[in-house]
């Protein structure tokens, strides 16, 4: 269970990370963002699926690692 925890907050650092990432690039200006959404334009050609379920993906990531942290710590 321990190890699944570990796995599961890799991954919302990575995904956090990722979308983090993106709004640096295009507030810096080192990448084109011409919608100003701070997606910068060649991700989102490729990778508009991920940042449109942006909410989507961060809650599930988030409720799924709190519900498996409250079972691994119960009344701390």
């Amino acid at each position: 269970m321990n190890e699944f925890i570990v796995t599961l907050i890799f991954i919302v650092i990575l995904v956090s990370g990722v979308y983090f990432y993106a709004g640096y690039l295009t507030r810096t200006g080192k990448a084109e963002d011409a919608d100003g959404n701070f997606i910068p334009d060649s991700w989102e050609e490729k990778f508009g699926w991920f940042f449109n379920a942006k909410g989507l993906i961060m809650l599930v990531l988030g409720l799924v690692l709190g519900y498996f942290l409250g079972n691994s710590f119960p009344l701390l």
